[in-house]
């Protein structure tokens, strides 16, 4: 599904109106409609409605559904925050249609709202649209306010009112809303946090503007159930296992040898169809123990257990017979290894995707990355994009969605920020994912995301597809097994025993 931003829509609208002739009363019409209908859905047969109608042209989309319900035997209040004359034409068209039986109140009496709160059915919010940025003033803060207190059911209009549409922040206030019709596209900030704390359940309306447009200006996606089908890798009755995707692991030290683990058994569970490991050598038994599926390719190591240079010429022609190679997860920080993993990150040929310590090492050196011809693929938490950009991680929390595309564009990489709604960014392009919960937040979950990542990149899917199906999938099975298990009791390992239960849910 596409998801855009608030310059892009208007882009869109403007388009929509000088190639289609889809003009502003139009859309506004259409938009009210699906309001009116929406809200006929949340309160079926005769009730009583109050639209809250701002200045804009949102409150031109209450002014028009107000008519609608009217006219379908609604009794109906509309609430305006401004004088007829600071309405913009079409607004103004709507609210001048508003038929005798509305009961208009356009004198802002917050003691008139209230009584008229507590005595509708339903409350629509169509204050502010996806133009506002800040924070709320005056007297729509008042407001939002007696609103959110009414604990009546509330319906937003295009997105709730007081938040942001390209960033999901709050300011100060933004409705609570049960529900939100929104039109033509998902807006940016209603899958980001906040933001989506607010919306309740949305309702994406079409108001008549065509596919190819969105398309062609949205820079955003989401990927629904739908569109995971139809990327999820096939598999040919003639496959067989160098056919499927074959990976290769440079995972794990004496101290850390679970991470390999977790890397090699995700990557195999979501159908690669080889996985070998490349360790140190005093931790080779240990992994055949652990996934006896697996080869494993024991490496000179280091006195702390790690992988020295020496595996340097080894562990690179290694690589050259596998599809996709895994690097970082417990590999460690000693300066032999860190070495090591820059000079692979920068000549090993092949797709690679890189996380963990891989990605300290290469912080400060990030010219690795931007040498690399063969796909790429980076999976930070912020903490670790921090590292790369040398900045403070609040810094990268405060604007992760830029950060992401900052790193694809600058380091030539696919790159997959992790957090509440991970954004795994191309230079042109970003998904925002919304499966996952917080008991995700537990040691080895990301090292099972990288296996999933380079299973995929193995099994023929480009990197950006890959990144955003595995991440999709890796917060699916978490969701699966949180209903058995809760949040509390998740571990790396329930993603992917899960993990089946999430295929056959896509398939």
């Amino acid at each position: 599904m596409r998801v855009v931003t608030s310059s892009e829509m208007l882009k869109i609208e403007e388009q929509a109106e000088s190639r289609f002739g889809l003009s502003v009363g139009l859309l506004m019409e259409r938009a009210g409609q699906a309001v009116a209908d929406e809200a006929g859905r949340m309160l079926p047969g005769p009730g009583n409605v109050l639209i809250v109608c701002g200045k804009g042209n949102n409150g031109g989309d209450g002014f028009v559904a107000a008519r609608l319900l009217s006219q379908a035997g609604y009794k109906v209040t509309v609430f305006s925050l401004a004088d007829r004359e600071a309405f913009p034409p079409a607004a103004r068209k709507a609210f001048d249609n508003l038929p005798p039986e509305v009961k208009l109140i356009k004198d802002p009496d917050l003691d008139l709202l209230d009584r008229s709160m507590h005595e509708s059915d339903l409350i629509i919010d169509a204050i502010f649209g996806f133009s506002l940025r800040g924070a709320v003033r005056g007297i729509a803060s008042e407001v939002i306010d007696i609103l959110n207190s009414s604990k009546k059911p509330i319906l937003s209009v295009d997105l709730p009112s007081g938040l942001e549409a390209d960033t999901g922040k709050v300011h100060n206030v933004a409705v609570k809303a049960n529900q939100t019709v929104t039109f033509s596209a998902m807006k940016l900030g209603m899958l980001l946090l906040p933001g989506s704390e607010y919306t309740g359940e949305v309702y994406v309306a079409d108001i008549g503007i065509p596919d190819s447009l969105i398309r062609e200006f949205s820079s955003f996606r989401q990927l629904q159930r739908e569109d995971v089908y139809e990327l999820f890798p096939a598999r040919r009755i003639e496959a067989h296992k160098k056919s499927v995707g074959q990976v290769l692991v440079i995972a794990g030290s004496r101290g850390m040898p679970g991470a390999a683990v977790l890397v090699a058994r995700g990557a195999y569970k979501i159908g690669a169809g080889l996985v070998a490991f490349a360790p140190p050598q005093s931790i080779a038994p240990i992994l055949n123990g652990a996934l006896v599926e697996a080869i494993a390719w024991p490496q000179v190591e280091t006195n702390a257990g790690t992988l020295t240079m020496s595996a340097y010429e080894n562990l690179l022609e290694l690589s050259s017979r596998y599809d996709v190679t895994a690097i970082g997860p417990g590999l460690g920080l000693e300066d032999e290894t860190v070495e090591l993993v820059r000079r692979l990150v920068e000549n090993i040929e092949k797709p690679l995707v890189v996380d963990a310590s891989a990605l300290i090492a290469v912080a400060g050196k990030t010219d690795v990355l931007t040498k690399r011809k063969a796909e790429t693929v980076i999976t930070p938490h912020p903490g670790e994009m921090a590292r790369l950009f040398n900045v403070s991680t609040n810094v990268i929390l405060d604007d992760p969605i830029g950060f992401a595309k900052r790193a694809a564009e600058e380091f030539g990489v696919i790159a997959v920020l992790k957090g509440p709604r991970t954004i795994i960014s191309k230079a042109t392009e970003s998904t925002i994912n919304t499966t996952g919960n917080p008991g995700l937040a537990t040691a080895g979950t990301g090292d099972v995301l990288t296996g999933f990542v380079a299973s995929l990149m193995a099994q023929g899917l480009n990197a950006y597809d890959a990144a955003s199906v595995a991440v999709y999938m890796h917060g699916l099975s978490a969701d699966i097994a949180v209903e058995d298990i809760t949040e509390y009791c998740l571990m790396a390992s329930d993603v992917i025993d899960y993990l089946p239960e999430a295929i056959s849910w896509i398939m």
